[in-house]
């Protein structure tokens, strides 16, 4: 069995990886295996393990990284850089055979021998299409968060590249619609990271499209942490995992905090806020977040 964790970036997807990759029965890359290209083979397919009997705060605090990578270094080196990479999303029509053999290997070589059930997680573009059309039963879980929380972590991030505008950020050019809008409004950095969502999330519409509805199940991250027991429980039920008392414990040992969930407001000027708020205002309401 095979999922893909997806969202934006600056989702909560990491905080849910990390705690399903405590799962027993959960395989994935880990951090080693990305930087490390001669990783022994046992580490590759059982790094789950070597996860899961090392403390939750060593692991993947250690300069070893044991616990759960998007590897978009390793999937360069062995894949191609187009998967981590790409300048627009990834579909069908992108799977050449090679590609898709190279694909296929990478996740084999990992999977092969290991846990039941191996979770991989992208974030930026979905890549759902090509995901789907090389791995046609594989499930994806996509993870929602307000557009304006992400416009503003993202343009606290170091390696985030929208102050060099639309030319030389990761996302190519703006669709004309979205690059009149930005135009129009001043030429925002923090509006550039808005529309960067929104550009997004129109991707992931898409996608979804591409994507039988039993293999896609989408949360939005605030509700993930309102109640995670519930929300961990659904994914875990829609992955076909059993909820198991090593992972209860393991959950009962986190502490999942919405303090920062709305950390927009204080960190914004009001003018960027209403920035936002016009800019997003059709997608925000679509996923039922409140203006």
């Amino acid at each position: 069995m095979r999922s893909f964790l997806i969202g934006t970036g600056r989702c909560g997807s990491t905080l849910v990886y990390e705690v399903l990759a405590r799962h027993p029965q959960v395989g994935f890359v880990s951090g080693l295996d990305n930087r490390w290209a001669r990783t022994p083979g046992p580490v590759r397919r059982h790094g789950g393990t070597i996860y899961r009997r090392i403390p939750p705060g060593l692991a993947l605090r250690s300069g070893m990284r044991f616990g759960p990578s998007e590897a978009y270094a390793a999937l360069s080196r062995e894949v191609s850089p187009v998967i981590a990479d790409p300048f627009r999303d990834l579909t069908a029509a992108d799977a050449t055979p090679w590609l898709a053999a190279r694909l296929r290997r990478f996740f084999r070589n990992r999977a092969s021998g290991g846990p039941e059930h191996f979770m991989h997680k992208f974030t930026g573009w979905p890549r759902a299409g090509l995901l789907h059309e090389v791995f046609p039963d594989a499930r994806f879980v996509h993870i929602v968060r307000d557009g304006r929380a992400v416009a503003n972590s993202l343009a606290q991030m170091p390696w985030w590249r929208g102050h060099l505008g639309p030319e030389g950020w990761r996302f190519g050019p703006l669709p004309s619609g979205y690059a009149e809008e930005w135009d129009e409004a001043g030429r925002c950095m923090v509006h550039l990271a808005g529309i960067g969502w929104k550009t997004m999330m129109d991707a992931y519409e898409t996608a979804r499209e591409a994507v039988p509805a039993e293999l896609w199940l989408e949360l939005r991250y605030e509700d993930v942490l309102a109640d995670p027991r519930k929300h961990l429980d659904m994914i875990l039920q829609f992955l076909g995992l059993p909820w198991t008392a090593g992972f209860e414990r393991d959950l009962a040992r986190r502490t999942f905090s919405g303090r920062r969930a709305e950390a927009f407001r204080e960190d914004l000027t009001p003018r960027q806020l209403a920035l936002l708020d016009r800019s997003l205002s059709g997608h925000l309401h679509r996923y039922g977040y409140r203006l």
